[in-house]
């Protein structure tokens, strides 16, 4: 199997011990589960907004450890501090290092979009993100059908949740763009190899309908590439390693922004 795959079948057994250990019913009656949500879309449609979705991640398949030490609360306040859009909060335990934990200590200090970034495969954690303060969900094009695709997406706006469908490839964007997504992702990293090429985001874009707010994942390293990707009709950029691998993230994330 594949990285992808190997991730998925994980995820699978991963959600159904949960939902015996925390069933529906107890989520449901999170505190966080009844508020409103913040719109990533509107965030991100903003004028003279950075555009960026900083992320929170300890580590990566591909990368090992990258940030074992940084703190959620400061690191997060620290991005939209330095003018993030928004955050992007890993909450995969067995290969990203992160925890639902991770995203309630974010979600309770920011007042911002939040995207739970995890893998999604059954409605149980769509109502979970909600549970947990996120306010929008991401479902990979390449992890699912576009029946499911459709029906997990029709589920999370039940719940007024926003969705980040994530594509890698023409094939990919054109099978789910029925989906009804509030936002599509070009992820420049492939999740079956781990290779990234910032070029399928210059690729994909004019394929990507007009009135659909896009955003650019992965691989992104300077201002220069997001200034250079915003003429291809990208409004969101999502940003982990490049703040993540250094001490303090929330610094970098500053810098960035500010030579932005």
């Amino acid at each position: 199997m594949n990285i992808l795959d190997q991730i998925i079948a994980h995820k699978k057994k991963e959600v159904a011990e949960r939902q015996t250990i925390y069933p529906v019913k107890q989520l449901e009656q999170s505190v966080l589960f009844s508020r409103s949500t913040f719109s990533l879309k509107e965030s991100l449609q903003q004028k003279n907004v950075s555009g960026i979705i900083a992320e929170f991640k300890r580590q990566s398949p591909s990368k090992g450890v990258i940030n074992a030490d940084a703190d959620v609360e400061q690191t997060t306040k620290g991005y939209i501090d330095a003018g993030a859009s928004a955050l992007s909060i890993l909450t995969d335990k067995y290969f990203f290092g992160g925890s639902n934990t991770d995203l309630i200590k974010a979600r309770s200090i920011n007042a911002c979009p939040i995207l739970r970034k995890d893998f999604v495969v059954d409605e149980y954690q769509v109502i979970e993100a909600k549970s947990i303060g996120a306010d929008v969900v991401l479902l990979i094009g390449a992890a699912l059908s576009p029946q499911r695709l459709r029906t997990l997406a029709t589920f999370a706006h039940s719940l007024n949740l926003e969705v980040l469908l994530e594509v890698h490839s023409l094939e990919e964007l054109q099978m789910h763009l029925s989906s009804k997504a509030d936002l599509i992702g070009v992820n420049n990293r492939d999740l079956k190899t781990f290779e990234v090429n910032l070029d399928v985001s210059r690729k994909l874009s004019e394929h990507i309908p007009e009135e659909v707010v896009k955003i650019s994942e992965s691989g992104i390293a300077y201002p220069e590439t997001v200034i250079e990707l915003r003429k291809f009709g990208y409004e969101g950029f999502l940003m982990g390693e490049n703040f993540m691998k250094q001490n303090r993230p929330e610094v970098a994330a500053r810098e960035f922004i500010e030579s932005l």
